[in-house]
């Protein structure tokens, strides 16, 4: 059974890029949202095992978004991933760091250190 992967991120050539790398691996179904506003609806809609979630977005700030799943009954047991170019490479592991209690990872992000992470996490 293919994992469900919901991608945030305001950037539309960055969560394309992200769906098409994850879906070429047959393991993943990938959707895209470009809102932060958006991500709970999609989400409800969706029901995805992980969420990578962008930082920064002008609509709507990734934590917001997080905080927003954790007070939503259906959606409070997602595995969150955030995806930032606020920490550099060398601030994170390759696969995923844990800041605060969240896994980052920073962008650019390599496809095969992405999935470890979200394997990882699904793990987790």
């Amino acid at each position: 059974m293919k994992r469900r992967i919901l991608i945030v991120d305001d950037e539309p050539q960055i969560t394309k890029m992200i769906r098409l790398n994850l879906e070429r691996t047959g393991d993943y179904e990938v959707r895209e949202e470009n809102r932060g506003s958006h991500a709970l609806d999609t989400a409800r809609e969706f029901r995805p095992d992980l969420v990578l979630l962008d930082v920064m977005m002008p609509d709507m700030e990734g934590s917001d978004v997080a905080a927003a799943f954790r007070d939503d009954a259906m959606l409070a047991g997602v595995k969150i991933v955030f995806l930032t170019a606020i920490v550099t490479k060398e601030e994170t592991s390759p696969t995923g760091s844990v800041i605060g209690g969240n896994v980052f990872l920073a962008k650019p992000v390599r496809t095969e250190d992405l999935i470890t992470c979200i394997e990882d996490s699904l793990r987790g």
